[in-house]
């Protein structure tokens, strides 16, 4: 008979590993921003990951210096509407390297 206490499934810690599931969405955000300027609508459909999500990464990215910029407003490919769209390359930032 199987102890469930000894189980993963009932470990002490509910929350081990969950926030690695974040780490690699932020990770390929970080990437879809990087080829080129995106907006936020343009990535969700690019990676599969939930528009909020994204909000809450490039929010993330707007705390710590230098790591993304709003390059323009323009209408979204998709949408038709007024969007920002964002990079995460140093090179298209208006400072550039």
């Amino acid at each position: 008979m199987v102890n469930p206490q000894n189980s993963p499934l009932y470990s002490l810690h509910k929350r081990q590993g969950k926030d690695k599931h974040f780490q690699t969405q932020y990770k390929e955000v970080y990437a879809a921003l990087f080829m080129q300027p995106k907006t936020m609508l343009m990535v969700s459909i690019e990676t599969g990951i939930l528009r909020a999500n994204i909000c809450r990464h490039i929010a993330t990215m707007r705390n710590k210096k230098n790591r993304i910029t709003l390059v323009r407003k323009g209408y979204c490919q998709i949408t038709k509407h007024r969007a920002g769209y964002y990079t995460t390359n140093p090179k298209l930032m208006k400072g550039g390297l």
